[in-house]
């Protein structure tokens, strides 16, 4: 239930009929909720076989692809929202997606687990790697290649050339203002543009 409350805060972000790219999409879940309630279209991109087969069996329309090669295959706007729900702490180019982001999509929305949660910080203090229900794995099997927190991210989508629009904390599918999202989120939330530079 949290979960779903969770994606039905973020679903809210997404303009009522935006077209609509969501990396790293697993089952098409999110993607099918956003047709459904908000009458958006648009692709997954998606590596695993399994989810894209789970993809196409509710209606989503999923690309097969390796988010490390990047998306130079979408021109500069295809899209009006391009989503990274819990995609980025699993792969390597972060910089490069983000810019790639917002080239492509007018808006990007990220998501991601806010290792600066306070339970994981207690965690580390007492000498052990936290295991929690949105960092569920142990230190040795994640599939996350690296952790990040509410803050960080803001410093760096700034030095990326990304303007952040709005940012928020949540928690058990509770938003948490931005005064308190680095400690009490256990999921940071970032609505994103390219960051125009003004003219001389």
């Amino acid at each position: 239930m949290n979960h779903n409350h969770t994606l039905s805060v973020i679903a809210d972000m997404v303009p009522q009929g935006s077209r609509v790219l969501d990396l790293g999409c697993g089952g098409g879940h999110f993607l099918a909720m956003l047709q459904k309630e908000r009458g958006c279209r648009g692709y997954g991109i998606e590596l695993n076989d399994d989810k894209i087969l789970e993809c196409v069996q509710k209606g989503v329309s999923v690309m097969q692809r390796n988010l490390e090669e990047g998306l130079s295959l979408f021109d500069d706007h295809s899209f009006d929202v391009v989503l990274q729900i819990d995609t980025l702490q699993n792969i390597r180019n972060t910089e490069q997606m983000l810019k790639e982001t917002v080239r492509v999509g007018r808006m990007g929305i990220i998501s991601f687990p806010n290792f600066a949660h306070w339970p994981n910080r207690l965690s580390v203090l007492k000498g052990a790697m936290p295991v929690t229900k949105v960092l569920p794995y142990q230190w040795f099997n994640t599939p996350n290649i690296r952790v990040g927190t509410y803050r960080d991210f803001g410093h760096l989508a700034r030095a990326c050339g990304l303007k952040v629009v709005a940012s928020f904390g949540l928690h058990q599918g509770q938003v948490v203002s931005p005064l308190w999202a680095n400690l009490l989120g256990s999921t940071a939330v970032f609505q994103v543009v390219r960051n125009e530079a003004p003219h001389s």
